[in-house]
C-alpha cells in the first residue's frame, strides 16, 4: 500500500513524476502482531482470567526496535491501519486469526515532536473506547474527579477541541455525554442532587462510602474493588497513572459479544526519557500493566528494560518473572523464528530496497530512477530506509539542478543519518560512538581504552542501541551499522559537539594502542586476536600515518604460524591514490601479497612484494621479511638464482627470519640435486629451521620412504608440541604423501587427517601436494588417475607454483610404470624433462627412470644421491614392483 508523499511532490515542478509513499515488506513483523494478539486472545477469554489479578506475569507486548530511520513509525501506522481495516492491509500480509471486528486500535505517537503527555495518552484510550458507544462508569467518574480537581472551569469538550483529538476521533463528542450518564445514573441511584459531577465534593464521599458499604443499589460498581480506593487518593497525575486499570475492569463488563480487543499502539518510545529519567516511561509502563485485557505494540530505538531486575525502585514492576517476553534471552532477530516478545527490526532485503526505490518515484507507470542508479543506492544503503529516502530527495535535487543524476553523485554519505543516530544519545555515548567508528569490531573494555574513559558505563550503553550489530563469531561482539559507521567517519558533521581533525587522530591514536593492548595481553597467543588486532592496527597506521611501531612484532607473529587466513585489508586503495605512501601502506601490501600467494598466481605475488621493496618505504627488519616471501615466490616460479640471492641476503642479516632463509637456502640446494648438502644444512637448522621436514624432503626423494615418514612423523610431534598449526598441516600433508608410496591402505588414514587440518586454513602449496599424495596412493589401481592428474594440473597453473607440476608429472611416471605401460611413461617422461629443463629437480627425470627400470640417457646432469646412485634405482623399482603385487593380490 502507498499513499501520497507530499515531500516528493513539493520538490518537483514536473506533475508527470507521481510520488508515492512506498511501504516495502515488514510481513515477519506482521506474523508477530498476529501471532502475539492470537494469543492475548486466547488468554483473555480463559476462565481463569481476572482483570484485577494484579500479580501474574504480563505477556500483552509485544516490541519492535531498531536504528533511527529503518521504518518503524511507518510501521507502527501500517499495522494501525491494518487493524482497523482490512482493505488497508498490504496484500502480501494474510488475514489475522483472532475477531477483527472487535478489535480497537489506536496509536499514540509519543515524539517530543508531538507534545504528548500522559494526560493526552489517556484521553486517547478513553477516546478510542468511545467508539463502543458505552460508558465506562467506573473510570469515567474517576477521570471526573481528577478533571474538575486539576482543570476548573474547561471543560473535557473544550480541551478536546483544543488539543485537536476532537477532529481525530469520530466518536470524540460523544466521551462528553457517555461521562454524564455514567454520572447521572450514580447519582439517581444514591438520590443526590443533579450529577455527581457537579458536586464532587460530597458527591464522591457518598459514593464512596456506598462503595464501601457494597450497596445494593450501586451493585454494578461495587463489583470493582479498587475503585473506592482511587476516589479517596488525591486526584493527581499518580492517581491518573492507575485509572487504566478501572478502564480495564469496566471493559470486562461489557456483554460477551461486545467485548473489544484493545490494540494500543505506543510510538518512538525512546523520547519518552532517558535511562535515569524514567518519570514518564514509568506511567506508561502503569498503563500496559492495569489493562492486561488490552495488547501493546510499542516501537522505538531500545529495547525495553523491564525484565532486568537491575530496574527494580525505578519502575514498579521489573523482572524477567514480571515480563517473561521481555527478558533478553527470549529477544528474537527478525530473520529468526519470534520466540520472544522483543523483536529487532532487520535492514530491508536487497529485494525489498529495490521494491521500495521503483514504487518511490514513477512515471507513466515506469520507474524514475533507472536500474544502475537503483543498484548503486541499493548496495550504499546497506538496507536502511532512511537512506532510501534520502537518496530519493538528493535524486529530485540533482533533477533541479538541470542534469540527469549519475551513479557517481550517490557516493555519498548524508549529515542526516548523524543527526538522526545521536539525537537520543548522551555526550558520553556520542564519544564512545565516534571513537569505535573507528574500528570494524569492539568489545565493552575496547570501546571503554579508544575513547580514553575510565568507567564502561557509556560503552555498555551504547552497545544496548539497535545500530550497535553483535554477533557471536569473532573476536569482539560488536560493530556499528556499516552505513552509520560511514557516515559517522565521511559525512559533515554539523553537530553542537562534532569532532576536529585532530580530534579524530587522538582517538585513532587511543584506538591503536588499546588494540596494542588486547594483543600483548592475550596470553593465550590466539589466532584470531592476533589477524584482529593486526587487521584493525594496520587500517589505522594506514589512514592516519601512524609509526608501525607494535605492528612489526604482530605482523612476523602472523607470518610464524605459517597460517594465512585472509587479512581482507583494501590495500588496493593505497595504489590507486598514488602508490604507496607510508610504511603502513607498504606493510599492508606485504602481508596481503603473502596471505593472497596461497590464491594467486605466484607471478602477481612477486610483483606486488618488488613493488614493496622498491618503495624502500619498510623499516630494516620487515625488508627482511618481504625478502624472504619474494624468494619464496620466485623459488616456486623456478627463479632459483634470483630466490638464491634473496634466501642469502635474509640468511646474512642474522634476524627474525634467518632461520627460515637457512631452510630456504637447504630447499635450493635440494631441488638442484645435491642432496649431501641440504642434509648438513638441516644438521643446523634445529625447530625454528623446520630440520625434520628438511629432511623428510630429501629422504623421500632417494626412495627412502621409511626415513622419510620417521622424519614427517618428528617435524609433525614437534610442531604440535609447539602449537603451530600451519606447520602441522604442512607436514601431515609431506607424510602423506611419502606414505602414499609405501602403503596405500595406511595412506587413507594419514590424507583423512592431512585434509582436515588443512581444512581451516589457507596453504594451497600444501593442498596441492596433498591432492598429488592422493594420485600416488591410487596409482596403478585407478583407470581415470590421468583424466584427474590434468585436472589438477590445470589448477595448478593458475596458481604458478611450478614445482607442484613436476611433482604431479612424477605420480603419472609412477602409475604408468607400475602398470608397464611403456607408450604412456615415455610421454610422460618427455613432459617432465621439459617441466625440469631449467635444471631444478632435474632428478625427477632420473627418479623416473629408476621407477622403470630405464637406463639414464647420456650426457645427463647427475644428482648426488645420498647413498649413490644405484642403491636409490634399487629403493624406487622396489616401490613398483610392490605396488604391482599388490595389484595382484587385489584382482
Amino acid at each position: 500500500m502507498a499513499g501520497r508523499d507530499l515531500r516528493t511532490l513539493f520538490s518537483s515542478n514536473d506533475r508527470s513524476i507521481a510520488a508515492s509513499e512506498a511501504f516495502t515488506n515488514r510481513q515477519a513483523q506482521w506474523q508477530a502482531v498476529t501471532a502475539g494478539l492470537a494469543e492475548h486472545t486466547r488468554h483473555v477469554t480463559c476462565a481463569d482470567f481476572d482483570v484485577e489479578d494484579l500479580e501474574a506475569p504480563r505477556r500483552n507486548i509485544l516490541v519492535f526496535h531498531g536504528v533511527g530511520g529503518i521504518g518503524k513509525s511507518t510501521l507502527s501506522r501500517k499495522i494501525e491501519a491494518s487493524l482497523a481495516r482490512s482493505d488497508h492491509r498490504p496484500a502480501q500480509w494474510e488475514a489475522p486469526t483472532h475477531p477483527q471486528e472487535r478489535t480497537l486500535p489506536v496509536r499514540i505517537d509519543l515524539a517530543r515532536a508531538a507534545g504528548t503527555d500522559f494526560e493526552r495518552v489517556i484521553l486517547t484510550i478513553r477516546l478510542a473506547v468511545a467508539a463502543l458507544g458505552q460508558p465506562m462508569p467506573a473510570f469515567d467518574l474517576a477521570l471526573r474527579r481528577y478533571w474538575e480537581h486539576n482543570h476548573p472551569g474547561e471543560t473535557i469538550e473544550d480541551h478536546l477541541r483544543r488539543s485537536g483529538l476532537l477532529s481525530r476521533f469520530s466518536a470524540a463528542a460523544a466521551l462528553p455525554q457517555q461521562m454524564q450518564s455514567a454520572l447521572s445514573d450514580v447519582a439517581q441511584v444514591l438520590l443526590l442532587p443533579g450529577t455527581v459531577g457537579s458536586a464532587l465534593g460530597h458527591g464522591a464521599g457518598a459514593l464512596i462510602k456506598a462503595l464501601r458499604e457494597r450497596r445494593q443499589s450501586v451493585r454494578a460498581l461495587a463489583g470493582c474493588s479498587r475503585l473506592a480506593d482511587l476516589l479517596e487518593a488525591e486526584p493527581d497525575l499518580e492517581a491518573l497513572s492507575f485509572y487504566p486499570h478501572l478502564l480495564a475492569w469496566d471493559l470486562t463488563q461489557l456483554p460477551a459479544g461486545k467485548s473489544p480487543l484493545p490494540v494500543i499502539l505506543l510510538d518512538t518510545f525512546e523520547d519518552t526519557g532517558d535511562r535515569t529519567h524514567r518519570d514518564f516511561e514509568r506511567l506508561l509502563q502503569r498503563i500496559v500493566w492495569l489493562m492486561p485485557n488490552a495488547f501493546f505494540v510499542v516501537t522505538g530505538r531500545n529495547r525495553l528494560q523491564w525484565a532486568e531486575t537491575s530496574l527494580e525502585g525505578q519502575l514498579d514492576w521489573a523482572g524477567p518473572h514480571a515480563w517473561p517476553g521481555l527478558a533478553a534471552a527470549d529477544t528474537a532477530h527478525v530473520q529468526q523464528a519470534i520466540s520472544g516478545r522483543q523483536v529487532l527490526i532487520g535492514d530491508f532485503s536487497p529485494e525489498d530496497c529495490e521494491d521500495y526505490l521503483v514504487r518511490r518515484l514513477s512515471r507513466d507507470g515506469q520507474p524514475l530512477i533507472d536500474e544502475p542508479l537503483r543498484r548503486i543506492i541499493t548496495e550504499r544503503s546497506h538496507g536502511l530506509p532512511l537512506y532510501l529516502d534520502l537518496s530519493v530527495m538528493r535524486y529530485l535535487e540533482l533533477r533541479r539542478g538541470g542534469r540527469q543524476p549519475q551513479v557517481t553523485d550517490f557516493d555519498h554519505d548524508f549529515p542526516a543519518l548523524i543527526a538522526r543516530t545521536l539525537s537520543d544519545l548522551t555526550a558520553d555515548e556520542r564519544h564512545v560512538l565516534r571513537s569505535v567508528s573507528l574500528l570494524s569490531a569492539f568489545s565493552v573494555p575496547l570501546a571503554t581504552q579508544a575513547a580514553g574513559m575510565d568507567h564502561d558505563a557509556p560503552a555498555l550503553r551504547l552497545a544496548e542501541r539497535p545500530f550497535i550489530r553483535e554477533s557471536s563469531s569473532g573476536v569482539w561482539p560488536f560493530h556499528v551499522h556499516d552505513l552509520i559507521r560511514s557516515a559517522i567517519r565521511n559525512a559533515d558533521d554539523g553537530s553542537d559537539d562534532r569532532w576536529s581533525e585532530q580530534d579524530w587522530r587522538r582517538a585513532a591514536q587511543r584506538a591503536f594502542h588499546a588494540l596494542e593492548s588486547q594483543w600483548c595481553q592475550d596470553l593465550r597467543h590466539d589466532r584470531a586476536v592476533l589477524v584482529g588486532c593486526l587487521q584493525q592496527g594496520l587500517l589505522l597506521a594506514r589512514d592516519f600515518h601512524f609509526d608501525l611501531g607494535w605492528l612489526a612484532d604482530a605482523a612476523f607473529q602472523y607470518v610464524g604460524d605459517s597460517v594465512w587466513e585472509p587479512l581482507a585489508l583494501p590495500a588496493a586503495d593505497a595504489t590507486s591514490s598514488g602508490g604507496l605512501q607510508t610504511a603502513a601502506d607498504a606493510l599492508v601490501e606485504t602481508l596481503s601479497a603473502v596471505a593472497r600467494r596461497q590464491h594467486e598466481h605466484r607471478e602477481r605475488t612477486t610483483s606486488r612484494l618488488s613493488a614493496v621493496l622498491a618503495s624502500e618505504l619498510l623499516p630494516d627488519d620487515l625488508v627482511e621479511l618481504a625478502t624472504y616471501y619474494l624468494a619464496k615466490a620466485q623459488r616456486d616460479l623456478g627463479l632459483t638464482d634470483d630466490s638464491r640471492r634473496g634466501m642469502h641476503r635474509v640468511a646474512s642479516a642474522d634476524g627474525r627470519l634467518a632461520s627460515a632463509a637457512r631452510r630456504g637456502l637447504a630447499h635450493l640446494s635440494r631441488l638442484s640435486g645435491d642432496f649431501p648438502t641440504a642434509v648438513e644444512a638441516a644438521g643446523r637448522l634445529g625447530w625454528e629451521g623446520r630440520h625434520h621436514r628438511v629432511l623428510g624432503d630429501v629422504w623421500w626423494v632417494q626412495g627412502d620412504m621409511e626415513r622419510a615418514i620417521a622424519a614427517y612423523l618428528a617435524g609433525r610431534n614437534e610442531a604440535e608440541e609447539h602449537g603451530v598449526f600451519g606447520e602441522t598441516a604442512m607436514v601431515q600433508a609431506h607424510l602423506a604423501f611419502a606414505v602414499s608410496f609405501s602403503d596405500p591402505l595406511r595412506a587413507d588414514d594419514e590424507l583423512d587427517l592431512a585434509e582436515r587440518l588443512l581444512s581451516h586454513l589457507s596453504l594451497r602449496s600444501s593442498e596441492m601436494t596433498a591432492r598429488i599424495a592422493v594420485l600416488v596412493r591410487d596409482a596403478g589401481f585407478a583407470a581415470d588417475l590421468p583424466g584427474r592428474a590434468a585436472v589438477l594440473l590445470a589448477e595448478i597453473g593458475v596458481s604458478g607454483i611450478a614445482y607442484a607440476a613436476a611433482k604431479l608429472q612424477l605420480a603419472l611416471c609412477f602409475h604408468h610404470a607400475v602398470l608397464n605401460a611403456q607408450d604412456d611413461l615415455a610421454t610422460a617422461i618427455t613432459r617432465l624433462c621439459e617441466l625440469t629443463q631449467s635444471g631444478d629437480y632435474a632428478y625427477y627425470v632420473d627418479i623416473a627412470h629408476f621407477m622403470a627400470g630405464l637406463s639414464l640417457p647420456e650426457h645427463t646432469a647427475r644428482a648426488r644421491w645420498i647413498d649413490g646412485e644405484q642403491q636409490t634405482r634399487d629403493r624406487w623399482r622396489h616401490l613398483v614392483t610392490t605396488r604391482r603385487n599388490q595389484l595382484v593380490t587385489t584382482r
